[in-house]
């Protein structure tokens, strides 16, 4: 195996740390050309689908990609903003907040976002890093809930990387933050201030993203941490139990996903007399064509076709300041014993001494 070419080093560099914010992607545009290349990423990565790669390759070749991306392509063009696919924009967002939060602590540090599916890919960024002197990089999943259909297949990606790179640099991955307090707490403002401005609905409905039924069979953990965050989230909020529901949306395919799922609760309860409801997805940071067109849109209308009268969706954490603080925090813990700020790092302060030397040799 041919590996990448090193970029020039010189003795005695100064170490350079960089945060990498991952989310999981999305198309460059609204097309079923561009959502076909979106898509055979993603459904092809074996982390997402675990039946047998011949047979899946078969169905996802022959069937899916030729059917479903005219479908979803139409569905992303609803959401899409002047800038670009809504997941996109928020994560750049977030990065360069993360960047601006860590800066005013006196964090030297360099912040990226990437994508585990689609543009600026994991190894595109890591490569631009690594070519700017980088040696240490902390990975940040954009997914509070530990996954291995997400949170690890991140790590695969940086992984695959790796197996092309000579030197690489130092790495530390955040794998969850479910319980974070600083998450539960920039989750129950968002709701909060959504109430205080447009009022509280009978019921809150947590509605998280849907994995098979048998990842939690085989020791995935995210069906658990779904509901301790939905745990925390109510009692942040000083909710009864029987005030709010946890339940699982986006299902793909004919087998058994996490139940229960969202849409069809969302119609039983409006067969019930559930008059108004407020929906919120505490386990995506950024908006996205699932909450904008699966949720504000698709819910909404089946709710309401179901007899209820009022439907509040709640935005995601997107760039509150709430989650950029919380966002800080936890990435400033996990820094930890990295000389970030020149006050912790030698190589720096001796650097800029020369520097200051040297200036004054000049004057």
């Amino acid at each position: 195996m041919a590996f990448h070419k090193e970029p020039p080093f010189s003795h005695g560099q100064a170490a350079r740390t960089a945060i990498v914010l991952c989310n999981l992607g999305t198309p460059d545009e609204p097309t079923a050309p561009a959502v076909r290349r979106y898509l055979a990423e993603f459904l092809g990565d074996h982390r997402v689908v675990e039946i047998p790669k011949p047979i899946w390759w078969l169905i996802l070749h022959g069937i899916i990609l030729r059917v479903r991306p005219k479908k979803s392509a139409a569905k992303y063009a609803t959401v899409w903003t002047p800038e670009g696919s809504p997941l996109k924009v928020w994560t750049d967002k977030q990065a360069t907040l993360l960047r601006g939060y860590l800066g005013e602590r006196g964090h030297q540090v360099t912040v990226r976002y990437a994508m585990r599916y689609g543009n600026p890919s994991i190894p595109a960024v890591l490569d631009e890093l690594k070519a700017q002197g980088m040696t240490r990089v902390l990975l940040v999943p954009a997914y509070p809930q530990y996954s291995g259909t997400t949170t690890a297949s991140v790590f695969d990606g940086v992984a695959l990387w790796g197996l092309k790179v000579r030197q690489l640099p130092e790495m530390r991955f955040i794998n969850r933050y479910h319980d974070d307090p600083g998450y539960i707490e920039a989750l129950a403002k968002k709701v909060q201030q959504h109430w205080l401005h447009h009022g509280q609905n009978e019921q809150l409905v947590m509605s998280f993203h849907g994995v098979p039924q048998r990842t939690l069979e085989l020791g995935d953990p995210y069906h658990c941490e779904c509901h301790k965050t939905g745990r925390l989230l109510a009692e942040k909020l000083g909710l009864a139990k029987d005030r709010y529901t946890v339940t699982f949306q986006s299902r793909f395919g004919k087998a058994k996903w996490l139940e229960p799922y969202t849409e069809p609760t969302l119609i039983a309860m409006g067969k019930k007399g559930v008059k108004s409801v407020d929906v919120v997805c505490p386990g995506f940071t950024s908006d996205c064509l699932e909450t904008l067109e699966e949720i504000s849109m698709e819910a909404r209308e089946a709710f309401l076709h179901a007899g209820g009268q009022q439907f509040s969706y709640i935005d995601c954490l997107n760039d509150s300041p709430d989650w950029i603080r919380a966002l800080t925090d936890l990435v400033e813990n996990h820094l930890q014993g990295w000389p970030t700020k020149q006050a912790d790092d030698p190589m720096a302060l001796k650097a800029s001494r020369e520097r200051a030397l040297a200036m004054g040799a000049k004057d």
